[in-house]
């Protein structure tokens, strides 16, 4: 099988993990970046174009879209999806969970438990945004951020109030959330795969960082999942139809709350904690969904 992975950084851990756990299965696999392929929109005959030739006999992509470059990776994902081609990630799920407040919005119409959380577009309110969420201290975070960028934790309602407004007067779109104090700046990567949990870590922050990122110089610990955690993990990556997923869960007094679900988890931290291949089962994962796609293609053909 050849399969693809749409990746701008091709000496990543995670993507020569890919690569290699591909390779180790006797499969073709090759790295498009796809911030450099074109896409050429015909109505007959789609296609791609990537140094200087048509991407041609791939059976499968698996997408690893950086934040930044999500609008584009997405139109690449769904020319992929237009010639037929068969991904884990859709362009649409891609979307939906890199849109903070949609994908939270979706999660709680599911009943998945999410911290409280709320959005609004002018300064007047601030008072209003800090009471719903329980009040100081409270997570100020920038709609657009990642791996713990853009994320500001004001501890009493003065500091609240100034960073909302500061944010307002710059025009950017941010969530105010409750703090759990509870959790003491952990929080806990699942990582599903279909309809199961192939492996989780715990992720420590650094004493004088409540954000527990693994890019802010967090740590990763051991970490036994409660049958309910490991439900709601699921439930969350089926929810934004991710059925290949990094789940960020949090424990609070009321239960496990889901944070994030990324649609492009990392790879080093999780495999060098748990010692598990979670790169060979995404794709052994991919091969087996591949199939049964072309086997449908063909009884539809």
């Amino acid at each position: 099988m050849r399969i693809a992975i749409l990746s701008r950084g091709r000496g990543n851990y995670s993507t020569k993990r890919l690569l290699e756990a591909g390779r180790e299965r006797g499969h073709e696999m090759v790295v498009i970046n796809h911030a450099n392929s074109s896409v050429d929109i015909e109505r007959n005959k789609p296609g791609i174009m990537y140094k200087g030739n048509n991407v041609e006999n791939v059976d499968a992509i698996i997408p690893r879209i950086g934040q930044s470059i999500t609008s584009y990776g997405a139109a690449v994902v769904r020319q992929f999806e237009m010639m037929r081609v068969y991904t884990p990630v859709s362009s649409l799920a891609l979307v939906r969970s890199r849109d903070k407040l949609r994908s939270l919005q979706l999660l709680a119409r599911s009943g998945v438990g999410i911290p409280k959380t709320v959005f609004a577009r002018q300064a007047v309110d601030t008072e209003d945004i800090i009471e719903l969420v329980g009040g100081a201290p409270v997570v100020i975070k920038l709609l657009e951020g990642t791996h713990g960028i853009g994320v500001v934790l004001a501890e009493t309602r003065k500091a609240a109030r100034s960073v909302i407004e500061a944010f307002y007067g710059l025009g950017a779109n941010i969530l105010v959330q409750e703090f759990i104090e509870e959790a003491h700046a952990a929080d806990i990567r699942v990582i599903v795969i279909g309809d199961k949990v192939v492996g989780a870590m715990m992720r420590q922050g650094d004493e004088s960082d409540f954000r527990s990122n693994l890019h802010r110089g967090g740590q990763t610990l051991p970490v036994e999942l409660t049958k309910k955690e490991t439900n709601i993990a699921i439930k969350a990556a089926r929810t934004l139809g991710l059925p290949i997923a990094g789940v960020d869960i949090i424990r609070s007094k009321r239960g496990p709350l889901v944070l994030e679900v990324n649609s492009s988890p990392g790879l080093r931290g999780i495999e060098s904690q748990t010692g598990e291949d979670i790169a060979g089962q995404i794709i052994d994962y991919v091969v087996a969904k591949s199939a049964g796609k072309r086997r449908k293609d063909r009884i539809g053909a």
